[in-house]
Order: C-alpha cells, then structure tokens, then sequence
C-alpha cells in the first residue's frame, strides 16, 4: 500500500512538473517570439534611423562639396575668403533670355587681365590703389579675382591708357557686403579725363577734369557725370537688383559722346551725350566700396563683320565667350552671333567654316580638341537658335597652332582665344 500511494505521488508530481514545464515552455516560447518580433522592429528602425543620419550626413556633404570646394591644404583654399561662403548661387541665365541682349565687343583687345600673373595673396601686378586688395581665389567661381578689401580708396590701372572715340569694357564682379551695413552693397566704377594720369585722388570727390560715374548698389543703379565745368548730371534705375556674393557680368560700350551700361542682359543705362568729345578719357577706377572682379577686358573699335566675312573672306570675332576648358558658348555671346547670324542669313548661298583657337596653356592634345568641340557648339547656337541653315557651316579646331601673339602675357593670350569665320 505504501509502494501504491507512493507510486500516485510520482505520478502527481510528473504530471505537475510536465504541466509547469509546458506552461514555461509556452511563455519561453512566446516571449522568444516577441524579442524576435522587438528585435527586427529594433533592427527596422536602427536601418532607418542610419539612413536618416546617413542622409543628413550626405546633406552637410553636398552644402559642403557645392561651390566645388577644394581639397583641404590647397593654394586655392589657403587663399580662399572666409567671408566668401554662400552656397545658395543662382543658376545662370538661360541663352534665350539674352535676346534683347545688342552688345559687342570691340574687335581689338589693348587690355586685358584675369590676375593669373603674380601670387596669389598679392596686390596685381597691372594695378594701383590708394586703398587695399588682394588676388584670391572663393568657392564660389572659378578662377582668380581681385579683391578689393578697402572701400575707402581708389584701384586703377597702373599705366594710363588712352581711350579711342568707340570702345568697349567688360569684366565680371562679385559684390562684397558693406562692412558698416550687412544687408547692404555698394561700389563704384568710374571712367576719367585727367591731366594727372599718376595721382590717383586728383580732383577728390570730383577725379579728374571729366567723368561719368556709375554707383552700384543692392536696390537702385545710379549714375552721374560732369564736365567743361559743367554741374553734375545724374539719374538712376531700379531695374535690377544687387546682391552680395553674386556674380554679374558688367558691359560698357562707349561709341563717342553714347555710353551704355548692361548688367548681365539687362541694358540699365544708355546715354546719349555723358562722354564729352572735349576730352579724351585715360583712366578707369574703381572706388567707393568693396568687390572682386576678374576677367577685365579693354576693346577698340565696333568690327565691321560684314565687309570682314563678305569682302575680306575672314571674320575673326573676340565675342564669343566660353568658360575656361569648357566647350558651352555663354549666354553674352548672343549680341555677336546675332549679328553674324544676320549676315549669314541674308546670303544664303554663302558657306563658312568656322574654326575655333586656343591660347597655349594646357595639354596641346587638349587644347586641340577643345578648340574643335568650341567650333562645333558654335555651329549649334547658330543653326538651333538663329536659324541658319546647318549644311551652310562647317568646323574645324586649330588649338593653339596659330596664335596671332606670343602666349606671354594675359592680354595676348586673350587674343589667341578666338574664333574665326572663313568664307568657302
């Protein structure tokens, strides 16, 4: 009896055991599943989780890349502007947004400068001021720029240069905020008469014995000039706006007494009496505020491109533009491809080969392509946008094969980037 009510005790204890272990099995079980279930919801949001900090990682990575930055320890970042950083540029104008656009270069360059001589850091070899300034590279554009760092003083060229009766100017300009106005900018460019082509402050508030002066600022263009003794004559515009850390294409065009001023495509002055005939005009300024300029251009002279096409048999036009190594024609380039699209136009029988040139720096094999690809977009623009008949053009590429003055200096280089038109 006793192995009996022993025997039934086991068996209670088992079947309460197998009970308790199926009851643990079953929560084991249950609560395996759930960290399961937890762990690849954990997992899932740690993956989304890395791709959001991924992907504001990627963000501060591409603010940082845009502007195309260089690599740290470079000459270009050494010299960078710290106050140069303002990732936020504006796409360039489309082309066809330059058809109002009439300017042309004058044909014969007698200066030019884009401070790719000298250090950077150093004031520019071909300048004078009575302020301050520097050649710098930013990371905003390409290239090398002057800075002028004191809005107080005057920056000229360091030669004088004599000024004809028909005369073209351009350069590029980037504004720099005004130091005592954040919000604000302002400069001025000036074109003088003076007898004291060396004192750069001859005349003061009033340089020089004649002048016409145009003020730039963030919310109005403003203009003045004066003469024989003369008050001063002024007006000014609202057309366009001026901000800071902005790049504008400045075009002046002189044709006697006429000047007029373009910003971009934007015709903003145009004045038919301000340069006095009674004067011949030696000296360009900049003054009464900050900015960097690059790419100065001083031509001579309205090219008559149809007696050079028709009857000389060559038009060679300085007024197509193109970035450095790039192959794009430039939105300004539209005043001179209308003109010779014009010419084309009106006789259609007529068949040109357009041939493009470089100056020497750079690879010869690069350069040779490169002047060929030029040639090509040019035969586009034309056909694409001007509707001169494609089979009428034919291109060629010489690279820097022909220069027509010795590659020494930036004003002759700019000469050997050209593009010629030869009559077939």
């Amino acid at each position: 009896m006793k192995h009996l009510t022993f025997l039934i005790m086991v068996i209670f204890v088992i079947g309460i055991t197998a009970a308790h272990a199926q009851i643990n099995l079953r929560d084991k079980i249950k609560n395996q599943t759930s960290n399961r279930a937890n762990n690849k919801a954990d997992q899932g949001i740690d993956k989304s989780l890395d791709k959001v900090e991924e992907g504001i990682g990627n963000l501060f990575k591409k603010d940082k890349n845009e502007g195309d930055q260089p690599e740290p320890g470079t000459e270009q970042q050494q010299a960078a502007p710290q106050d140069q950083v303002n990732p936020a540029v504006a796409a360039p104008p489309a082309f066809q947004s330059y058809s109002k656009f009439d300017f042309v270069p004058g044909e014969k360059i007698i200066f030019y400068d884009d401070f790719t001589e000298g250090n950077i850091g150093d004031f520019p070899i071909q300048w004078n001021t009575t302020g301050s300034g520097e050649v710098v590279t930013n990371n905003l554009f390409e290239g090398r720029w002057f800075n002028i760092t004191n809005g107080d003083g005057a920056t000229v060229l360091d030669e004088p240069i004599i000024l004809p009766e028909n005369y073209t100017i351009e350069f590029d300009v980037v504004p720099q905020k005004n130091q005592d106005d954040g919000n604000n900018v302002a400069w001025s460019f000036n074109v003088l008469s003076t007898t004291k082509p060396k004192d750069i402050d001859y005349g003061l508030a009033r340089p020089g014995d004649a002048a016409i002066r145009f003020d730039f600022a963030y919310n109005t263009y403003y203009h003045s000039y004066y003469r024989d003794g003369t008050p001063e004559l002024s007006g000014n515009t609202d057309k366009v706006r001026l901000l800071a850390d902005k790049k504008y294409k400045i075009s002046i065009w002189v044709q006697k007494e006429r000047i007029r001023l373009y910003v971009d495509e934007t015709k903003v002055f145009d004045l038919p009496k301000a340069m006095s005939k009674n004067y011949k005009f030696n000296m360009v300024r900049f003054d009464r505020g900050t900015a960097m300029f690059t790419n100065f251009r001083i031509a001579t002279g309205l090219p008559d491109m149809r007696n050079k096409l028709m009857t000389e048999g060559k038009l060679v036009t300085y007024g197509i533009y193109f970035d450095v190594n790039k192959d794009v024609v430039k939105p300004e380039s539209f005043g001179t491809l209308k003109e010779i699209a014009a010419i084309l136009n009106e006789v259609p029988d007529v068949k040109v080969n357009i041939t493009g040139h470089t100056d020497s720096d750079g690879q010869d094999a690069a350069n040779l392509d490169l002047s060929k690809r030029r040639a090509v977009s040019v035969k586009a623009e034309l056909a694409k946008n001007f509707s001169v008949n494609a089979d009428r053009l034919e291109t060629d590429g010489l690279g820097e094969t022909q220069p027509v003055a010795p590659n020494d200096t930036p004003s002759n280089k700019a000469l050997n980037r050209r593009v010629e038109f030869v009559k077939l």
